[in-house]
């Protein structure tokens, strides 16, 4: 099990230069966690989608929705102090300490290309690196 960063989602769904990464760990890991707040960002990633016009809002439901099919029985709360005490230790947001305080919380680690997650919380955090 992995806990997967928004981003992580939307390069899944959304084709880019880390798609191909995305797939790869999603082929080697399939079992990706989330806390509940990656829905919220998602969402947002898909807001700018779809004002950019760069894609259709039907498109949008149906990515929302093949993610939240992904995540299904894999989205968790967080605990407030644990999230405040990685913000508290880190320059990262609560936003980002959210998910890894999920991964301490499941024994895992985070997949993610936020350059200070990984800076503040190397031995939680893995990179995913374009392939």
């Amino acid at each position: 099990m992995i806990v997967v960063d928004s981003n992580v989602l939307a390069y899944l769904y959304l084709p880019c230069e880390y798609t191909s990464a995305a797939e790869a760990w999603l082929e080697r890991d399939p079992d990706w966690a989330a806390p509940i707040l990656w829905r919220s960002e998602f969402r947002n990633i898909l807001a700018g989608y779809i004002r950019r016009k760069a894609i259709s809002f039907e498109w949008a439901n149906s990515l929302q929705r093949e993610a939240e099919s992904l995540l299904e029985g894999a989205e968790f709360e967080v605990d407030s102090h644990a999230v405040l005490e990685l913000v508290r230790d880190s320059e990262c947001s609560a936003y980002d300490c959210e998910f890894v305080a999920l991964a301490m919380k499941l024994g895992t680690r985070v997949v993610t290309m936020d350059k200070k997650l990984l800076r503040d919380f190397p031995q939680h955090t893995l990179a995913l690196e374009a392939r």
